[in-house]
């Protein structure tokens, strides 16, 4: 699995080298032209089709739909100059944490 891992910081380098693009030349230059609103909208389309695929109880589909979320919010990242390490560390920031503690950490005050 850890060789897998390597997979999200190619993609954000590769998304990250397609912003300034020509919106013909790829499906991501197109997105980046379209601006925020189109992305985020995307990444918004993305997480209800994984919602209904889990709905549904078919994992393949539930698996190529969170695919396509995780492809579109790092397309989102990489238009704010972030990638997938910064989600990474943010997580690592967060292990051992209870979910509950981590949260009202976040009501209480910006994260460090």
């Amino acid at each position: 699995m850890e060789a897998h891992a390597d997979i999200l910081e190619r993609l954000s380098a590769t998304l990250a080298s397609r912003k300034g693009a020509e919106p013909g030349s790829s499906y991501v230059a197109s997105l980046y032209a379209k601006g925020v609103d189109a992305m985020a909208r995307k990444v918004g389309e993305e997480a209800l089709e994984a919602v209904l695929a889990a709905k549904d109880g078919d994992r393949q589909h539930l698996v190529r739909e969170t695919a396509d979320l995780w492809f579109h919010s790092l397309v989102l990242l990489a238009h704010y100059d972030l990638a997938a390490g910064d989600i990474l560390r943010e997580l690592a920031r967060r292990e051992g944490t209870s979910g509950l503690e981590e949260k009202a950490a976040r009501r209480s005050g910006p994260a460090s």
